[in-house]
C-alpha cells in the first residue's frame, strides 16, 4: 500500500487494484475524498451543534481490534452538545459572518455546496445522490494488517447500504473522473451500517473480515483508554500500544518532511534537487522533483535505528485517548495517556502548587502553579544523561564549570529555588503604554514560593552576582504568609504577601479541575477590565472576536500509571 504523506484514499467499483493509483488519479479524486469521509469529519464540529445527541453505533464497531490509531467524529453524541456548540460558536462575530449557522441547517448540504461550487462534480445532486445514504458518524484509522506499514482506512456511517453503493459509484463517476480516470482508483466495502474505504477494495475487504474476528469497539484497551478520557464528546482519538511497532517509520518521517529525524538523532534531511526545481516547467514536473526526493529520503531512513533509551520509553507506552466536547458554554479537550515516564512523574504528584494558585488574589489575570518533591533535580539530571548517554560526560563538565563560575550547587540550589511549590502569576493593572515606556518594572508579575525565604535569597544572591545591576535589584525576596515572594512591582508584591481567594472564584472553578490537579495554568480574560480586549483595541476584528472569551484552564495530574490533562475554555 502507498503511504505517500498527504495522499488521499481512493475509491472505485471495479474491484481490487493491482497497482497504486497514478498521481493524476490522486489529484482527480481530491474532491471525491472531501465528499466522503473528509466531508463528514470537516463538518463535524459545526454539525455536532445542530442535532440532539443519542448514544448509538460508533465507527469503532467497523474496525478490527488491530487498529493502532483512530480519530472519530460523532455527529450525534449524548446530551445537548449540539445546542451548546451552536450557542457558543455564534458568540464570535467571525464565525457568524463567515458561516452563520442556524440550528435547523443541514450542515452536510452546506458543506456539499461549498465543495462543489467550483463545478468539479457537475451533475451531482446532494438531495438525490448523497443525503439518502450518508449517516452522522465517521472515522479515520490506521490498521495493522500484518504488513510493513499500517493500512489507512476511512469509515462512514450509511443509512441505506444499497443507496450507499449507488451513491458512491455516482461520486466516483462524477468527481473521480469515471472512465477518463485511466486506471484503478481505490475501493470500498459496505458492511451493514458502515462503509469501509481504503486504497483498494482488497484492503477494505481485509479490514472488514478482520473486524468480524474482533472489533475495536470490543477491545478492552480501547474501552479503558477512551473511558479514562472522560465523558463522551463529538470527537475522540485513540492510540494503541501497537502503534509503537512502527516507531522506526515515525523516526523516518522527520527526514521525509525535509529535516533531521528527531528520534534517531541523525541528520537525514532531504529536499527536492534545486536543479530539478529550476528546470521544472509544469506542476507535474515540480511534483516529480518532490516525489524523487521523498523516495530517496525513504531509502536513506530505511536503516535508521531508534536509540535504546527512546526505545525503552516506546516499549513502556501502553496507549492514549482524548475527547473533545462542548459543555455548559465551554469547549473541553480531555486526554489520558500512558504514564510511561514514571521515574520522572513521581516527583510531580504534589498538589501544593495548585493549592497556592487558589490562594492568589482574586483579580489575578494569569497564573501557573506546580510542585516538585525532594529529589527531582538529581532525577532530572539522571534522566538527561540516560536519554543522551553520549553527552553524559559533557553535561557533567558543563555543570562543574557553571558551579565554579557562579558558586551555585546544582541541582541542590535549583530545588531550593522551586521550594515545595511555586506559582508564577500576572496581576491586574496591565498598561501596555507604561510597560513599553517604563520597562519590566511596570509589569505586575511575581513568583510565590513555599520555602525558606533566607535560603532562597542566598541562592538568588549567587545569581545576582553574575547579573547586571538593574537585574540584581529585582532579585530581592520578601516573606509573607509563610511564603517567599519575588515581584517586579512593589504593589503587586504586597498583594502576593497576603492570602487571596482566587480558588473560590466562579471563573476559576469552571476551568480548573481543582480536586485532582497537580499542575495548573489559568487565564482570566475578563479580569483587569477585559485586558485582552483592551490590548487588542487597535485591531477591531481581533478585539471583537476575543471579547466573548471568559477563562481558560489547563489541569494536569497523574493517577498511577495514567497521566491526565484537561483543557477548558469558557465564554461569557
Amino acid at each position: 500500500m502507498s503511504t505517500t504523506p498527504g495522499g488521499p484514499e481512493y475509491l472505485d467499483t471495479t474491484g481490487p487494484a493491482d497497482a497504486a493509483p497514478t498521481n493524476d488519479n490522486r489529484k482527480r479524486l481530491i474532491a471525491l475524498g472531501a465528499l466522503g469521509a473528509t466531508a463528514v469529519v470537516v463538518a463535524g464540529g459545526a454539525w455536532a451543534a445542530t442535532s440532539f445527541f443519542a448514544t448509538g453505533s460508533q465507527p469503532a464497531e467497523a474496525l478490527p481490534d488491530s487498529t493502532i490509531a483512530y480519530a472519530s467524529i460523532d455527529l450525534d453524541p449524548s446530551g445537548g452538545q449540539k445546542i451548546e456548540a451552536i450557542k457558543t460558536l455564534r458568540k464570535f462575530p467571525g464565525f457568524t459572518d463567515k458561516i452563520d449557522l442556524q440550528t435547523d441547517d443541514d450542515l452536510r448540504e452546506r458543506l456539499f455546496e461549498e465543495i462543489t461550487k467550483s463545478g468539479a462534480c457537475e451533475g451531482l445532486d446532494y438531495a438525490k445522490d448523497v443525503k439518502p445514504w450518508l449517516g452522522s458518524r465517521a472515522a479515520m484509522a490506521a490498521v495493522d494488517l500484518g504488513e510493513d506499514e499500517p493500512a489507512a482506512v476511512g469509515v462512514i456511517q450509511v443509512t441505506d447500504g444499497a443507496k450507499a453503493e449507488d451513491g458512491m459509484s455516482k461520486l466516483v463517476d462524477t468527481c473521480g473522473g469515471g472512465e477518463d480516470a485511466g486506471g484503478e482508483v481505490g475501493g470500498w466495502v459496505v458492511d451493514g451500517d458502515w462503509m469501509v474505504i481504503s486504497e483498494t477494495k482488497e484492503i477494505a475487504t481485509e479490514v472488514v473480515d478482520a473486524a468480524d474476528g474482533g472489533s475495536l469497539a470490543d477491545d478492552s484497551a480501547f474501552g479503558t483508554w477512551t473511558g479514562e478520557a472522560g465523558d463522551d464528546g463529538f470527537m475522540s482519538f485513540y492510540l494503541a500500544k501497537g502503534v509503537t511497532k512502527y516507531a522506526e517509520d515515525f523516526a523516518g518521517m522527520g527526514s521525509m518532511m525535509g529535516g533531521p529525524s528527531m528520534m534517531s538523532g541523525a541528520d537525514t534531511s532531504a529536499g527536492p534537487d534545486e536543479d530539478c526545481i529550476a528546470e521544472a516547467t509544469t506542476s507535474e514536473e515540480m511534483q516529480a522533483c518532490f516525489d524523487e526526493a521523498t523516495d530517496e529520503s525513504s531509502d536513506d531512513t530505511g536503516s535508521e535505528e531508534v536509540p535504546p533509551e527512546l526505545q525503552q520509553l516506546i516499549d513502556d507506552f501502553d496507549g492514549a485517548a482524548a475527547t473533545v466536547r462542548f459543555d455548559d458554554g465551554a469547549v473541553e479537550i480531555e486526554y489520558a495517556m500512558s504514564n510511561y515516564q514514571e521515574d520522572m512523574t513521581k516527583y510531580m504528584e504534589s498538589d501544593e502548587g495548585v493549592s497556592m494558585v487558589g490562594g492568589l488574589p482574586d483579580d489575578t489575570v494569569a497564573a501557573f502553579g506546580l510542585a516538585l518533591t525532594d529529589g527531582w533535580g538529581e532525577a532530572m539530571l539522571d534522566y538527561l544523561k540516560t536519554t543522551m548517554p553520549e553527552e553524559s560526560d559533557t553535561i557533567d563538565e558543563q555543570l562543574a564549570e557553571l558551579e565554579s563560575e557562579t558558586g551555585l550547587s546544582i541541582p541542590a540550589d535549583l530545588e531550593t529555588l522551586m521550594g515545595d511549590g511555586m506559582t508564577l502569576s500576572l496581576g491586574s493593572g496591565i498598561d501596555p503604554d507604561a510597560i513599553a515606556n517604563g520597562g519590566p518594572g511596570e509589569v505586575p508579575v511575581g513568583l510565590k514560593i513555599k520555602g525558606d525565604a533566607d535560603e532562597i535569597q542566598a541562592v538568588l544572591d549567587k545569581i545576582a552576582a553574575q547579573a547586571p545591576p538593574e537585574m540584581a535589584e529585582l532579585m530581592q525576596v520578601t516573606e509573607g504568609d509563610g511564603y517567599a515572594v519575588l515581584a517586579l512591582q512593589d504593589d503587586y508584591r504586597s498583594k502576593l504577601e497576603s492570602a487571596g481567594d482566587l480558588g473560590d472564584s466562579e471563573d476559576y472553578e469552571k476551568v480548573v479541575e481543582s480536586d485532582d490537579a497537580q499542575s495548573v495554568l489559568y487565564v482570566n480574560f475578563d479580569a483587569d477590565d477585559d485586558w485582552l480586549v483592551r490590548v487588542t483595541e487597535d485591531m477591531p476584528e481581533v478585539s471583537e472576536n476575543v471579547e466573548p472569551l471568559s477563562a481558560f484552564g489547563i489541569s494536569g495530574w497523574v493517577d498511577g500509571d495514567v497521566a491526565h490533562g484537561l483543557f477548558k475554555l469558557t465564554t461569557d
